[in-house]
């Protein structure tokens, strides 16, 4: 098996909770969430036909919904719970692409079969997921054209959700990207306290590593010094922005 693969084989710990929105690497909190309402624009009866010409699967926290390098067989739609799609390098070292949550689709960008899968999916928490194979997915499309549109939109969405990440890490410097991410997070879930910005939800370092482009040893290297700065100050149960105004000028200082 080759050393990528092997890896994906490997028991790790499960990451904590996120926030309830999609999560990737952007420059903005604008459009993280774009195409989890893509089956909106059906009429209930077409979105109940669809749920019933797939299969419903269970996943227990930290359950693969498919791996990197396994053949594609369709798609899978998310009901509950979080999805975290990653990459896995020959070196075994892992980019996490996106967080996915409710309403959202993975298991792109094929949609009806052939190929392998390029990325790895992954439930972080207990989740359900609609799977739609390849020729429920043909049949579903030729029966219902709007269906079609709908994968269209979500498919522009998502290509949205990697353009913005590879700008990120293409642009950025990595402490650019921790600096943004942090921003972003305090945006979606912080707390405003006398001009902080309190994220109650823990992300480990490995999680944010994982999202920027580094290790975890130079997260935890950067923010005991973002903390030795007074811009943070990082607990076991939260990460307090005390002054995101320093983030904001990290961020714009190559701008």
């Amino acid at each position: 098996m080759p050393p990528a693969l092997a890896a994906l084989t490997a028991p790790s710990r499960a990451p904590a909770p996120l926030i309830v929105s999609a999560l990737f690497l952007s420059e903005t909190i604008e459009g993280l969430d774009d195409g989890a309402t893509f089956l909106d624009g059906l009429p209930q009866a077409d979105i109940a036909r669809l749920r019933a010409a797939g299969r419903s699967l269970t996943l227990a926290q930290g359950q693969s919904v498919f791996r990197q390098g396994e053949p594609h067989g369709g798609i899978f739609l998310i009901e509950a719970g979080r999805i975290r799609v990653f990459y896995t390098g020959p070196s075994g070292r892992q980019i996490t692409l996106a967080y996915w949550t409710a309403g959202h689709f993975i298991g792109g960008p094929s949609l009806t079969g052939g190929g392998f899968h390029h990325w790895s999916g992954e439930a972080i928490e207990p989740s359900r997921v609609t799977a739609l194979s390849a020729a429920t997915l043909r049949s579903l499309i030729r029966q219902m054209p709007d269906f079609a549109l709908c994968l269209i939109e979500a498919l522009e969405a998502k290509g949205r959700c990697y353009t913005a990440m590879a700008q990120m890490l293409g642009t950025r410097s990595v402490i650019e990207r921790l600096a943004q991410l942090l921003l972003n997070l305090g945006d979606l879930y912080g707390r405003k306290e006398a001009g902080a910005r309190i994220i109650e939800r823990r992300i480990t370092h490995d999680e944010i590593a994982a999202l920027i482009g580094s290790t975890r040893q130079w997260v935890t290297m950067m923010l005991k010094r973002f903390q030795a700065d007074g811009i943070v100050a990082v607990d076991k149960a939260s990460i307090r922005i005390l002054h995101p105004e320093r983030l904001t000028a990290i961020v714009q200082a190559a701008a």
